[in-house]
């Protein structure tokens, strides 16, 4: 090996050392990996940024985006409330993300399942009181196994099949040839995450600046022709909500405290709740709840939600509305908000919303439009402004968002147009048919994510150029003394180190026609090592590098580099201890 292959492979150490050692954020280490290797000319310019014009990374960032369309017109929220329920403990929670998670990954290729299952799922951690990062990486790993069903499942497997049908000239496999071997290991997989990962997996929950150090008196009207009139309190979903809790109704100038679940709801009812910041989030995004009109809210306001993002605002001594009440003060004339909720000293106040005479040091809920907040930092009514990054949910637009993201798999899966295409589209329609604006679509676009991936594409072509893949690869193999159950072990051990150093799409394009060869000289029967070589590579659990969707959800779980070695580890042994166990019982030299 000449001195780019040691180089290479000296990066290749040094990059994982710093990912497990360091709080050094993935994509900066993958970035001074690829700045290394074009400096040194080890790369040119084109093959070093090869990964930014990769189909792959575009189909993910153009999935983020109808990930955003998904969560931000509500199609997600139905998955949740209709399919996962309200578990309270964590076994529970992961028994409810199996089933859909698996059966959508083995059709729908297992990355936009990803894509879009992590804005709702965050959601769902906030109402059932689980910690982000006990569901995060069970949600990838759950995705990867439900990939390996059919061939169409994960990319690996497509890719695999078409080499396959090029070196060989043979057919191909059918939808279902792995099945027989993936759905028991993924069965194992599934219940090993189960019996051992809510122990393993740490406890973060995710903290916003204004999180649990106050409480927020709120109060919302329930629409009189939304679909809320007429259910219970429980039936509503409004005793479930996590940190939030309904204080009283008013209802035709009367108050009815210490509600029970089994009141029913009016129109115009008005409800007043207390909660936290993120709570006070999750109850605005049910469909039927709207702000109360007497806090500032008229008719044309309320159509426009929307447009409109939520603000916290702490109220100025030099505020005109302090010493006023909320409904006096004009918000809405005067600032172009409503007060949704106000909160004093850590406390919720007693009273109607709408009385509040508000005080400097108040904090305030606003709904605003985007220009308040660059309006008002620029005044002096108000101390401090923070954007929550949250708009009010599209619900009118939930149905076409499913819609579109049922039809951009579909056509992706049966051929008819490519996974890129499809994304693209996906994403255009998401846009063009306001399921989620364009700020929201900018917000959903992971930064880290996008680069970590475009970055690592040049350690793998740099490994795979200087021939330290193909070594490594060749040397392992050539162990095995030509005895066939060996050759599989090794072949799957290859792949599955490989696939944590690059990607998994190159390590089985590596592999291929290397064990192809190897089989053909010992007269054995490939098929056992093909699908090896597709499990093997699908079977990425140690790395956040190794796999798509464990990178995207590194972020969102707020997990360290060792979270995935401490879980993912363990996994990659049974999971390949299992799919070697049922390839040498099941498949025939």
């Amino acid at each position: 090996m000449e001195w780019q292959g040691w180089l290479s492979l000296t990066l290749m150490a040094a990059s994982l050392l710093a990912l497990m050692l360091t709080p050094i954020k993935p994509y900066l280490v993958m970035m001074g990996v690829l700045t290394v290797l074009s400096l040194c000319g080890v790369l040119g310019s084109a093959d070093a940024l090869a990964g930014f014009s990769n189909s792959g990374l575009i189909t993910v960032a153009a999935m983020f985006v109808v990930a955003s369309g998904m969560h931000a017109s509500g199609a997600a929220d139905m998955l949740v409330n209709k399919a996962l329920g309200s578990p309270r403990k964590e076994r529970s929670a992961l028994l409810r993300i199996f089933a859909p998670v698996t059966l959508l990954s083995a059709f729908l290729n297992n990355t936009p399942v990803v894509a879009t299952m992590i804005p709702a799922m965050h959601t769902w951690s906030r109402k059932i009181g689980i910690a982000p990062s006990k569901l995060m990486i069970p949600l990838s790993y759950c995705a990867i196994l439900g990939g390996t069903l059919t061939l169409i499942g994960t990319s690996t497997n497509l890719i695999v099949n078409a080499q396959y049908q090029t070196l060989t000239g043979n057919e191909g496999f059918s939808l279902f040839a792995l099945t027989s071997i993936s759905l028991p290991v993924a069965i194992i997989g599934l219940t090993f995450i189960w019996v051992f990962f809510p122990r393993w997996l740490p406890d973060r929950q995710s903290q916003s600046a204004f999180a649990d150090l106050r409480e927020f008196t709120l109060e919302v009207t329930v629409a009189p022709d939304g679909p809320l009139v007429g259910k219970s309190i429980d039936a509503a979903g409004l005793r479930r909500l996590e940190k939030i809790y309904l204080v009283e109704i008013e209802r035709d100038k009367s108050v009815l405290a210490a509600v029970s679940s089994e009141e029913l709801l009016r129109g115009n009812d008005r409800l007043v709740f207390a909660g936290n910041t993120e709570s006070i989030s999750d109850l605005l995004r049910i469909q039927g709840i709207v702000p109360s009109a007497e806090n500032g809210h008229s008719q044309t306001l309320m159509t426009q939600r929307p447009e409109r993002c939520l603000v916290e605002a702490v109220v100025s001594p030099h505020c005109a509305a302090v010493g006023l009440a909320i409904r006096d003060a004009r918000f809405r004339d005067r600032y172009g908000a409503v007060v949704l909720a106000v909160a004093r000293n850590g406390e919720r106040i007693r009273g109607n919303l709408s009385t509040i005479k508000l005080e400097a040091g108040d904090t305030l809920l606003l709904e605003a439009r985007p220009a308040f907040i660059s309006r008002q930092r620029y005044n002096k009514d108000f101390l401090l402004v923070s954007d929550l990054n949250t708009e009010t949910p599209r619900h009118g637009r939930a149905i076409l968002a499913w819609a579109i993201l049922i039809g951009v798999i579909s056509l992706a899966s049966f051929g008819v147009i490519s996974m890129l295409n499809a994304s693209l589209i996906g994403a255009a329609l998401m846009l063009a048919t306001g399921c989620c604006s364009v700020n929201q679509a900018e917000r959903s676009l992971d930064l880290g994510v996008i680069l970590t991936i475009a970055a690592s594409f040049a350690l793998g072509s740099a490994l795979e150029k200087t021939g330290v893949a193909g070594y490594l690869a060749s040397n392992i193999i050539d162990l095995s003394g030509g005895q066939g159950w060996l050759l599989l072990i090794l072949t799957y051990i290859t792949v599955s180190l490989l696939t944590e150093v690059i990607t998994n799409n190159a390590a089985a394009i590596l592999m291929l026609p290397i064990v192809l060869q190897l089989t053909e000289q010992s007269g054995l029967n490939s098929e056992p090592f093909v699908f090896a070589i597709m499990m093997a590579a699908s079977a990425s659990f140690a790395t956040p590098l190794g796999y798509q969707t464990n990178l995207m959800v590194y972020g969102p779980g707020g997990y360290r580099f060792m979270d995935f070695v401490r879980v993912g580890l363990p996994m990659n042994i049974v999971v390949g201890a299992a799919t070697l166990t049922i390839i040498l019982l099941g498949s025939p030299f």
